[in-house]
């Protein structure tokens, strides 16, 4: 396992849009996870098996402001948790989250947030994920 590098970024925008149909998507969040990484915003680590990445998962981290309770002013998201197909079900995610959270502990940061697609749930409840029933988002359009 390996800390990311802005040299890293084509390889991390695979992993947050693996689909063929999401590749226009992958220039332009390259482009920004770089920059990111560059200015300390992104952490993350990838793990190498046989010469290529198997595995990968990123933190980004939020300049949030204190909040009730919190006077710590930063926030981190887990984000692009990615393992091969061939290499799934081997502890993978959990190693590469587990070192997100070391990586944002050490920096001070109490509150974490995630989005989970159904099949990660599991995991992500394991390592102390809590689902929230008050979160809301919407979409702005543009004017």
């Amino acid at each position: 396992m390996r800390p990311v590098t802005p040299a890293d970024a084509t390889t991390i925008a695979a992993h947050r849009y693996p689909d063929e149909q999401d590749a226009p998507e992958r220039p332009v969040y390259a482009a920004w996870v770089a920059g990111a990484i560059r200015d300390g915003l992104y952490l993350g680590f990838l793990l190498e098996g046989g010469g290529e990445v198997i595995a990968g998962a990123g933190v980004t981290l939020l300049h949030w402001g204190p909040t009730r309770g919190d006077p710590q002013p930063w926030r981190a998201r887990v984000v692009n948790v990615w393992t091969h197909p061939d290499h799934r079900r081997a502890g993978h995610a959990r190693t590469l989250v587990m070192a997100c959270l070391d990586a944002v502990r050490s920096r001070g940061i109490t509150r974490v947030s995630l989005g989970s697609s159904d099949m990660a749930r599991p995991l992500y409840a394991a390592l102390g994920f809590a689902a929230s029933t008050h979160e809301m988002t919407r979409v702005l359009r543009a004017e």
